[in-house]
């Protein structure tokens, strides 16, 4: 069964999906094969450490990131990039509020069946 979302994803009156730990997100657009999504973050707010088989790249909208990725710390900001391979342990700090676009491949099953991500906090915050 082959599932995508709308061509368009127009974002305004777009309702955040609350995911605690100061952490939301709008799903931008997936198929079976690829995944985007806009995920705002509040200073302090924390992606603890967690891996997934999923390949991730991540934009960095607006805001400043100290990410982890196997083992090896780097500060970014507005414009810059972050690439995480399969099955690496990964982790982020928000340290400016701010917004990351999240590109998965394959798809984030865990994201569109509501079971929601153990990394961010309590999802009922």
């Amino acid at each position: 069964m082959k599932r995508n979302s709308e061509k368009y994803i127009l974002t305004e009156g777009m309702e955040w999906e609350k995911l605690g730990g100061g952490v939301s997100r709008k799903m931008l657009g997936y198929d079976n094969q690829i995944m985007m999504v806009l995920v705002n973050f509040e200073e302090g707010a924390i992606g603890t450490p967690h891996s997934h088989f999923h390949t991730q790249a991540t934009y960095c909208v607006a805001g400043k990131f100290e990410f982890e990725i196997d083992g090896v710390k780097q500060v970014v900001k507005a414009g810059d990039g972050v690439y995480i391979e399969p099955n690496l342990v990964h982790s982020a700090v928000c340290l400016e509020a701010g917004q990351l676009i999240d590109t998965f491949s394959p798809v984030r099953e865990d994201f569109l069946d509501g079971s929601g991500v153990a990394y961010f906090g309590d999802k009922e915050e």
